[in-house]
């Protein structure tokens, strides 16, 4: 593979890249609401996610563009979170008002 097709692959890595990293901090924040925490600790949760993110972003930005920067990696890691955003979001926004739906069908009964 050379040019576009190569780009458009790096493009797509960090975008699943980015998918992972906004997954891990969902987890991190349902061990939260699960886990009462303090104001210290999750300050030190959040460095420590921080410090292991850029760890694995910088992983996988060497292995796919070979230690470059390249803005469509980082625009790729932006986006792949942002679609998992509005995924999440639209199941939930869908889940909820089904929800409804039901409790009002059963009120009916």
């Amino acid at each position: 593979m050379s040019g576009i097709s190569t780009e458009a692959a790096v493009f797509f890595y960090a975008g699943l890249s980015g998918m992972t990293v906004l997954s891990a901090y969902g987890i991190l924040v349902c061990i939260r609401r699960i886990i009462p925490h303090s104001a210290a600790a999750v300050n030190i949760e959040d460095l420590i996610f921080c410090v292991g993110t850029s760890g694995y972003l910088f992983r996988q930005m060497y292995a796919t563009t070979y230690g470059s920067v390249r803005w469509y990696f980082i625009l790729g890691v932006v986006c792949g979170g942002l679609l998992e955003y509005f995924v999440i979001f639209s199941v939930k926004k869908l889940y909820v008002k089904s929800r409804k739906k039901l409790e009002k069908s059963k009120k009916n009964r």
